[in-house]
Order: C-alpha cells, then structure tokens, then sequence
C-alpha cells in the first residue's frame, strides 16, 4: 500500500456486518414474515396458529363450546318478555316432579333408565334436565366474574406499575391485605351477609377477585414501561392515559388471559363448593353444587342401603369436566403466546 492510499483511509472507521448483500442472503430467525405472502405475522397471529395445533386444547375447547350450547339450549330465554331463545334441550323443566302429574309411576330416586337417562333425583325432578339448566349457572358466574375481575385487575395493575414509587406502594398494599385472607372465604364472608343468590354470588367472587390479576399486571408494565416504543410516546408528548392504554396494557395481555382462563374453572370450583355448603343459590336451583348439596346425606346409608351414585356422580363430573377442560385450555394459550415457546427455531419454522 503506497502512502497515498494510506494517507487517503486515515481517520475512516470500516464498519463490517452491515453489507446489504450479506442482510438479504441471511438465514431466516424469525417468523414475523410470512414466505409465502411476504406478510408479517403478528404474535396474536402466531399464537392462534399455535393454538389450533394444540389438539388437547382444541379438544378442551369443544367440549366446554358443547357445554355452553347446551346450557343455553337447554331451556327457552326470555328477555323483557320477549323470547330470544326458543328451543328446548331439556325434555322436563328442572323444577318440575315428575310424580305429581306427568309421570305417577316415577318414584324418588328412580336410577338411569331410557326415558330419564341420569336417574331421578330425591324430589322427582329429572336429573338430565337440571344438568343441562345447571350448566347456565356455573358456567355464567365463571365468565362474568372473570371478564369483572380481569378487567379491573388490568386497568389495576397498569396504573400501579406505570407511576410507581408512593402510588404503587399504596396499591400494592392493598393487594397484600386481600392475599391475607383466603378467596373463598373472602366470598363466604359476603355470601353470609347479603345472602345467596346469583348476583350475590357473582359479587363475592369479583369483589376481591381482581388482585391476582393486578399485581400479574403490575409486574407485567414495570417491564414494558422501560421499552423504546414507550419511551418514544412519552417523548412524542403522548398522555399517560394513553400511554398506559394504547401502548403498555395490550402487550401486558398475554399472561393476563392465560390466568384469565384458569381462573374460570376455579371461580366454578368455589360457587360449587359454596352450594355445597348451603350458601349458593335456593335449594331448589339447578346449580352443580346445589344439586350435591341436596343429595350428600345418601352418600351414607346404613345396612343394606342402596347409595343413589347417579344423583352425585352426574354433577360431579359435569363440574370435573368442565374445569379440566379450562385448565387444557389455559395451558393451550400459555404455550401458544409464551414469548419462548412462539420462538423461532432454525430456518424460521415455530
């Protein structure tokens, strides 16, 4: 090299990675574009596709589908007199006895037969069509108390996170003395003194219910908050309104709905289990706990007893079904929007 050249290159700095050639020939790491349209492909996008591969989840999903078609079949729905849905599933009403006129030879806990394919339950009434009727308390009270308390627990959480210092300290107090008590008994205290019913109900689950999901979120935006995009709005002169919601709570989603869809088989679990217990709805509702309440003094029979197992194990297991559904369904979305497991591997292929 004469000293001309050298002289000429003094003082360039050669930077190497950033040849054009090099950047379009490289291997594919990622699959936000779609080879075969050229598209980008979101995460939500990814996560769906994911999720339909899932065939335990997609299982679970048709089952709890099946579920709540049917519940909401079971019986016509009447809205401000008016009916909006006028088929019948279930052959009986569920509060009907059967004994007191429309069938005399029907006797209390008549077993499984052709015409009444779940047995008879210790009134007469029809067990098939309780179970079907049943299926809209539960299943109602679990998306309403989730969709309640997911919301709050998210509006919640990303306040929190987002300003910090004493105005998180204080919210998250009061987080910590909700976790002090448990859940259920938070909701039986509240059942206990307004009394059963639906919206008691619903209310003893959705008053407390949104902390879990406020303190996920919570620790969801102390991570957001420090990205680029965020701290590019704030400098653009963006609101923290809008920050907060147009910015940080969707990308804190993710793991919101993953909780958000355990939790409704818990939120079943513990109006079943308050039903059981006497606390839930009238006696004589259709609700899945309710209807084991009603039956668990012929779990004990003495010498020579015969033990009426349709008129518990029905309802049962229409509870274990559904939970377990939502609990394959959970895990299915937990997979399908976990940031490591929607990762790219080699060649770009999920």
């Amino acid at each position: 090299m004469t000293d001309r050249n050298i002289h000429e290159d003094r003082g360039r700095i050669q930077v190497s990675g950033f040849d054009s050639d090099r950047v379009r020939n490289r291997d594919q790491i990622s699959d936000w574009t779609d080879e075969s349209s050229g598209e980008t492909v979101g995460r939500w996008r990814r996560g769906f596709r994911k999720f339909k591969r899932n065939r335990s989840a997609m299982g679970a999903l048709v089952i709890v589908a099946v579920m709540a078609l049917a519940s909401f079949f079971a019986r016509p729905v009447e809205m401000f007199g008016v009916v909006v849905q006028p088929f019948s599933l279930a052959p009986y009403d569920p509060t009907t006895i059967l004994y007191l006129g429309v069938d005399s030879s029907v006797n209390v806990y008549d077993p499984p037969s052709w015409q009444y394919p779940m047995g008879v339950d210790g009134s007469g009434r029809d067990l098939f069509s309780r179970l079907l009727v049943g299926g809209r308390y539960s299943l109602s009270i679990g998306f309403i108390v989730v969709g309640l308390t997911a919301s709050f627990g998210l509006i919640y959480g990303s306040i929190s996170g987002y300003y910090g210092g004493n105005v998180d300290e204080l919210m998250m107090r009061i987080v910590d003395t909700i976790f002090a008590f448990p859940g259920l008994i938070l909701a039986l205290i509240i059942v206990a003194i307004l009394g059963g019913g639906y919206w008691q109900l619903v209310l003893a689950f959705s008053l407390f219910g949104w902390a879990g999901y406020g303190r996920l979120v919570r620790g969801e935006v102390l991570k957001i908050k420090e990205n680029e995009y965020v701290l590019a709005a704030k400098a653009l002169g963006a609101r923290d309104r809008s920050v907060v919601f147009r910015h940080i709570a969707p990308n804190a989603m993710p793991p919101l709905i993953v909780l958000a869809s355990l939790r409704i088989g818990s939120v079943v679990i513990g109006v079943a289990a308050l039903g059981f217990l006497g606390l839930g709805l009238d006696p004589s509702s259709a609700e899945w706990g309710t209807m084991l309440n009603a039956t668990r003094s012929t779990l004990i029979q003495g010498p020579g007893g015969q033990i009426p197992w349709w008129a518990t194990v029905y309802p049962g297991a229409a509870i274990f079904i559904f939970v377990m559904s939502m609990n394959m369904i959970g895990d299915g979305i937990n997979d399908a929007l976990d940031a490591q497991q929607t990762g790219v591997g080699r060649g770009g292929e999920d």
